[in-house]
């Protein structure tokens, strides 16, 4: 009897020890790097420009005076089903032989999860516009691959977004908010890691800070002209109709 009774306080320590390491974080701070590979980036700029002399010429020389790999840093505040996602301003602006509005981050996000819906800050050029949305529509497919980032056990989803924008996202359901980095969310959890393999573009969480955020830490920004998603759309056409395919670039990297 004493054997039984000391090995059932053993299996309840161990089953309350496991509990209490599994702890689920619903309010914080996250720290993200934007990873741009430039090169590439930019090579499609070049193949855009029927590989012009000067396009060429310039590539090269960007080569020689930069680092392959871009990294831009941002912040996801989260709590009570929000989230605000808040590009960190670069120190230095870039000095591109091309303008590449993907190598940006160009809109300061803000989700109520619990409404589907989003108001976006965006920044175009020197104005700035009010943007609001439903969440995104991402055709996520969860699958059986699972990697650590931070300590927290993550799970793989594959999806699609703007229809044909091909996405892999690592989510943790230990952080249980259905959000992430920029306009990424529809997950049972957080979104740690996203990678856009074809735009040659990833988003990695470096910090988590699980702590209670006061009640004004996520509020919805305020400057810039308000519009509905369509409205900045047709704007936006309007103003790049003779771009060409400059115009695509712009507009897919403004509606992440």
């Amino acid at each position: 009897m004493k054997k039984i009774i000391y090995i059932a306080f053993t299996l309840m320590l161990f089953t309350d020890t496991s509990m209490a390491q599994t702890r689920f974080v619903k309010s914080g701070t996250i720290e993200y790097d934007k990873n741009i590979n430039m090169y590439a980036l930019l090579q499609r700029e070049v193949k855009a420009n029927d590989e012009n002399s000067w396009a060429k010429a310039a590539l090269e020389s960007y080569k020689k005076t930069h680092g392959q790999i871009k990294v831009v840093k941002s912040t996801l505040k989260f709590s009570d089903n929000k989230t605000l996602f808040t590009p960190i301003e670069e120190e230095e602006r870039r000095d591109y032989y091309f303008d590449t509005p993907m190598a940006d981050q160009l809109n300061t996000t803000y989700t109520d999860i619990a409404t589907s819906t989003r108001l976006s800050q965006k920044k175009v050029f020197e104005e700035q516009f009010l943007v609001s949305d439903s969440t995104a529509k991402i055709k996520w497919k969860v699958t059986g691959e699972t990697r650590e980032i931070l300590g927290y056990t993550c799970r793989r989803a594959n999806g699609l977004i703007l229809d044909s924008i091909y996405v892999v996202a690592f989510y943790t359901d230990q952080i249980p908010v259905s959000g992430g980095p920029e306009s990424f969310s529809g997950l049972p959890g957080m979104i740690l890691q996203v990678a856009l393999p074809h735009e040659n573009v990833s988003w990695l969480a470096t910090k988590v800070t699980d702590t209670a955020l006061p009640a004004n830490a996520i509020a919805a920004p305020k400057k810039g002209k308000p519009l509905t998603k369509k409205q900045f759309q047709d704007k936006l056409k309007s103003a790049m109709k003779n771009w060409g395919e400059y115009a695509n670039s712009y507009l897919k990297s403004l509606q992440l």
